[in-house]
């Protein structure tokens, strides 16, 4: 019957459409997904990184040393002044994230949590390159809704070696030697950190080579201030000190 055949005919133009509608989708979630992995992040990645991001810089030679700011805003608006960035993880093991404020505390919540199911499964604390995988595995789990944070893990490993670690939203770490910066002032930190970083430094020399590229980056960057506090991990211990910058 004719009926019967037009039928038939608008049955298999509908699956024909469904499926171009399905392979179009597919194809704007794969460029998205190429576009985040090749390290171009969409509009709403990078606004959400910029909006909170305070910058945690971590430089280290003999000793190790880790340092943020403390503002926390909303765009140009001050919200706080004495937000918490920079997590001690262990004795010898320190976490910076630079991120979404939300995020950042929902990271350093989970990462909490699962340090203490490691320490109770172990018997002993993480060593600063597990952290490093561990975290990286906790970015990359979250690859297609990522958490908005850019994490600087810096530690001394057990025979009292720097190590020095940095990833961006999808867990890719970097590990280096010299210095790593994150944030919205990193432009201008590491400008600062290639003029004045000298390895073989000094405890003192650390401190006033690191707290002078910080308050000089704050001056550059308009969205950065209201202080900063300064940890210093050696084998002896941990020391933190407090910056005081402009307040404007």
């Amino acid at each position: 019957m004719p009926w019967e055949l037009w039928l038939i005919a608008r049955v298999l133009e509908r699956r024909r459409r469904r499926r171009e509608s399905r392979s179009a989708s597919v194809d704007v979630s794969k460029n998205r997904r190429l576009k985040l992995l090749l390290g171009s992040p969409p509009s709403e990645l990078q606004k959400s990184l910029e909006d909170e991001g305070e910058a945690p810089s971590s430089l280290w030679m003999d000793c190790l040393s880790l340092c943020c700011g403390g503002r926390l805003r909303l765009q140009a608006q001050t919200v706080a002044m004495d937000f918490q960035k920079v997590f001690r993880v262990t004795d010898k093991a320190f976490l910076g994230l630079a991120g979404l404020a939300t995020d950042v505390q929902s990271v350093s919540q989970l990462l909490k949590f699962k340090l203490n199911m490691y320490k109770m499964t172990e018997e002993r604390d993480i060593k600063p390159k597990t952290l490093s995988a561990l975290l990286s595995t906790m970015m990359y789990e979250k690859r297609f809704g990522p958490w908005f944070v850019e994490p600087v893990i810096a530690g001394l490993t057990e025979d009292n070696k720097p190590f020095l670690s940095s990833m961006d939203c999808l867990g890719c770490e970097m590990m280096t030697k010299d210095f790593v910066v994150a944030g919205t002032m990193e432009e201008a930190l590491y400008g600062m950190c290639e003029s004045m970083y000298k390895p073989d430094m000094e405890e003192e020399d650390l401190f006033e080579t690191l707290s002078q590229c910080l308050l000089s980056a704050c001056n550059r960057d308009a969205l950065s201030g209201w202080g900063a506090v300064v940890h210093i991990i050696t084998p002896k211990g941990i020391t933190s000190k407090k910056l005081q910058s402009r307040q404007d």
